[in-house]
């Protein structure tokens, strides 16, 4: 039977510019089965979930669930769950980690001052400090939601889990389930598509390095669809893989054509050219859809080095 993912593949749908947005992620451990919205459907109270999902509107945080691979029975929950909270903005990229005992102290949790990449407001609310483990691989496996995250990424997470790979969760939803099975590796917020475990290893081992690999990469979630498709194009041709090298100063125009500014940490800058077309043939979105759809694909047309500013070329 074909799935939404099957039809992506054989239709080599690009993956670059489909990653969610987020500049900040927060995420609660909620071990148990998961509905389509599982932050109000799922052993979580739904009173707190709906809390923290309006709680989140406008801030730039992203709230999800995330759970250990395995079986997930309903075995009662855990006293303790663990909380992260990662900012992925460049220049000021960490992941913070602590443990609750009630998960309602999130809703003291100031999520705009997170958003802004305030460390802070996790620290004094919830004790937490610097993860210093592993990065984080979040493997989309919400079969509720689609059932190509259940099919193809609860065995990813399981395969890489099993090899002694520290970091690994399942999570509620990273969107793009026709790219299933996506990861969203932390802190540095990049996510991958059609992802298989010996590539997830390698991720693992250059997000280590503070470096990324853009093969198979949908974008940094730090950025806006059109930013994405300008970064991750712009890697390509300057074969830049440090994962705080390159910011979106600027984004001008509205669909369907941007000019996305560019940075380097060395003081570079570049200006990019993407459009946003319309994918054909339609396909399904999603194994639940109804209908098929025409997503929207985003195509960089120019990549155009910019003068160094003036100071630079003084000193």
């Amino acid at each position: 039977m074909s799935t939404c993912s099957t039809v992506s593949w054989d239709l080599d749908e690009p993956l670059s510019g489909t990653a969610p947005v987020a500049r900040t992620w927060l995420l609660l451990e909620q071990p148990g089965p998961w509905g389509a919205k599982a932050l109000t459907a799922s052993h979580l109270d739904p009173a707190l979930g709906r809390a923290l999902d309006a709680a989140a509107k406008g801030t730039g945080v992203r709230v999800a669930l995330v759970r250990r691979p395995g079986r997930h029975a309903d075995r009662g929950t855990s006293a303790e769950r663990r909380v992260y909270a990662a900012h992925t903005v460049p220049g000021n990229v960490w992941l913070h980690g602590a443990t609750v005992e009630d998960p309602r102290r999130l809703l003291d949790l100031d999520l705009a001052a997170l958003g802004r990449g305030d460390r802070h407001a996790f620290e004094s609310v919830l004790g937490g400090g610097h993860h210093r483990g592993d990065p984080l691989a979040l493997v989309c496996t919400n079969g509720k939601r689609d059932r190509c995250c259940a099919l193809l990424g609860r065995p990813l997470a399981a395969e890489v889990a099993a090899s002694g790979t520290d970091g690994v969760w399942e999570v509620t939803h990273l969107g793009g389930h026709r790219f299933s099975p996506t990861v969203l590796v932390l802190p540095h917020g990049y996510v991958y598509g059609r992802v298989q475990a010996h590539a997830v290893k390698e991720i693992l081992h250059r997000a280590r390095e503070d470096r990324i690999v853009v093969e198979g990469c949908r974008g940094n979630s730090a950025w806006e669809r059109p930013g994405q498709a300008a970064e991750l194009a712009l890697r390509s041709a300057v074969a830049e893989d440090a994962a705080q090298a390159l910011t979106v100063v600027r984004t001008d125009g509205a669909a369907p054509r941007w000019e996305v500014t560019l940075a380097h940490s060395d003081g570079r800058r570049w200006r990019v050219t993407v459009v946003q077309g319309a994918a054909a043939p339609p396909r399904p979105e999603s194994c639940g859809a109804s209908v098929l759809g025409s997503p929207a694909r985003m195509e960089v047309t120019a990549v155009r080095a910019l003068p160094a500013p003036t100071a630079a070329l003084a000193s």
